[in-house]
Order: structure tokens, then sequence, then C-alpha cells
């Protein structure tokens, strides 16, 4: 029985990285195996699920243009820093409010405000979080950042988003990189440029946001940096200036977006149930209205035109 699963898992595994499945289907798939298989799968997931993600963010450098990765993500610095504020800010309200643990609140409020269960990860050893509290909150962000990537695309059709439009809010509204590429690569090329490179803006806060948590619980842990989004951005400047190599440029990128899909397969593989049991109502009331607050309100701001 345990050969069969393994097999059928990298058999799943495999299939996600053609063109025949979608970034959805790839996470429900994941999430339907974790399901079927609880043992096995979530431990195997996570173990691959970040240098996945990784690797092929820097791989998707190779198809974009340099010069739009810089304009699009020096203009989401201010959008970015003040979505953050906001969330952080709106986060802790809230958290008070339903009477959520002060740690589990904490950690929904980082993984809503900057990159979903990356941050809440990197924020959990920094404040001294147990595993109890990172379960809650990593179960509560992943529900929604599961709805987000089947929701998002349909709603900004149905609202005639513009494919830069369309690229922000997701970028600004969804949790996880890998759901916010997943989302934007459904809409489109142009959306995905956008979604993407202000996504990984947004991940560099990843460092002021541990600094900041960590100064306010006088915590000394160690603070992990986000190297690989130097890594794309020398991946988007040779695809850029490097002409010559454009044959291989483009098979990385392609692999890339792969490797993104795959990724979706991965972090639906990793679902544990337990996880999901444990979050109770009040923290996923919290991170509910917390994320409903930041996907409406910066879709609000985005479509009067005040965040470009």
């Amino acid at each position: 029985m345990a050969a069969a699963l393994d097999a059928l898992f990298w058999g799943l595994l495999a299939l996600a990285f053609t063109p025949w499945i979608s970034p959805p289907t790839a996470l429900l798939a994941g999430g339907a195996f974790a399901l079927l298989a609880p043992a096995p799968a979530p431990k195997r997931a996570l173990s691959l699920t970040k240098i996945l993600l990784q690797a092929s963010v820097v791989g998707l450098g190779f198809s974009m243009n340099l010069g739009r990765v810089l304009s699009a993500g020096s203009r989401g610095f201010l959008d970015t820093a003040a979505s953050i504020a906001f969330a952080l800010a709106a986060g802790a309200a809230l958290g008070r409010l339903l009477r959520v643990d002060k740690t589990v609140a904490h950690l929904v409020s980082v993984g809503t405000a900057v990159c979903g269960g990356s941050a809440i990860a990197a924020v959990g050893p920094v404040i001294g979080a147990d595993a109890e509290q990172m379960s809650v909150a990593l179960g509560a962000v992943f529900l929604l950042n599961s709805v987000a990537l089947l929701a998002f695309p349909p709603i900004g059709r149905a609202l005639g988003l513009s494919q830069d439009q369309f690229g922000l809010w997701a970028a600004l509204a969804i949790h996880d990189t890998s759901s916010v590429v997943g989302a934007a690569m459904r809409y489109g090329a142009e959306a995905l440029s956008v979604g993407a490179t202000v996504k990984l803006a947004r991940a560099l806060w990843i460092v002021p946001v541990c600094v900041a948590s960590a100064a306010a619980r006088r915590s000394k842990a160690r603070i992990a940096w986000p190297w690989f989004i130097g890594l794309f951005v020398l991946a988007a400047a040779a695809g850029t200036y490097l002409p010559a190599g454009a044959p291989v440029w483009r098979a990385l990128g392609a692999a890339a977006t792969g490797g993104l899909t795959a990724t979706l397969f991965l972090i639906g593989a990793g679902l544990r149930r337990d996880v999901l049991s444990r979050v109770g109502p009040r923290p996923l009331i919290q991170a509910v209205a917390l994320w409903a607050l930041v996907a409406v309100g910066s879709l609000t701001l985005i479509r009067a035109g005040l965040l470009r």
C-alpha cells in the first residue's frame, strides 16, 4: 500500500509540471491526496515545497523584462507598505475584539499582511510561537489562500479588471506567493509580471516585520533573509540583457511555470486534517475578516485609481 501511495504521489507531482494541469486543479489534487494518505504526504510535501517554490520564482525571472520588474517593484513599494501597516493594525484589533490568543492573532496578521505561510514560518520562532500556535495560524491562512486562488480570476473578469489592475490586486490581497502567481497565470501574462514582482517586493517586508516582532517580544532569535528574491532580479537581468541565451531563458521560464503549479500540488499535499481541526472559530473569523478588509479595501482603491 505504501509503495502504491508513493507511486501515486510522484506521478501526480510529475503531472503537475505539465500544461495539462491548472494551478487550482493541482492544489485540489494535492489536498485530496493528503486527505486520502495523511501519514506520508505532509512530511514529504514540506521537505520539497520551499525549495521548489524558490527555484521556480527564480526561474520565472528569466521570462520577465528587468525594466518592468524594477518599475512594478518600485511602484508597489508605498502601496505595499500601507497595505502591510493596515493589515497588522487591523489584525491586532480584530484579535483583541475576538479574544484570539495574542501570538496566534499576530501570526495570522503577519501571514495576511506579508506572504502567508512563509511569513508565519519566519516570524513564529522570533516571537516564541509553539507548534500548536503555528499550526492554527497556518491552517487558517491555508484555507483562505486556497479560496483566493480559485475565486480571484473569475471575480477579476466579472469586474472587468485590466491585467495590470488584477496583478496588483492579487499581489496585495492573496497570501502566498505561489497562489498569487497561480491566480495571475490564469489571468494573463501582464498580470503575472505585475503580480509576481509586487508580491516579491512585499515578501521583502518579512525582514523588517521580523525585526519589529523580535523587538516587541525582546527576542534575539535569528532572522532568515529571503535571498532568492535577489536571484529573481538577476534572472530577469539575464533574460533582458543577454539575448543570445533566449532559447535557454524561455526553457527555464517554462519550467518555472510548471514548477509553480507543482508547488501548489505540494502545498495541498501538505494539508493535515488535525491542523485544520485545531484552527477553531475565533482565529478563523479573525483571518476571514482581516482578509476581507484587505481584499475589498485594496480592490476599491485600485478601481478608483488610487493604487496603480
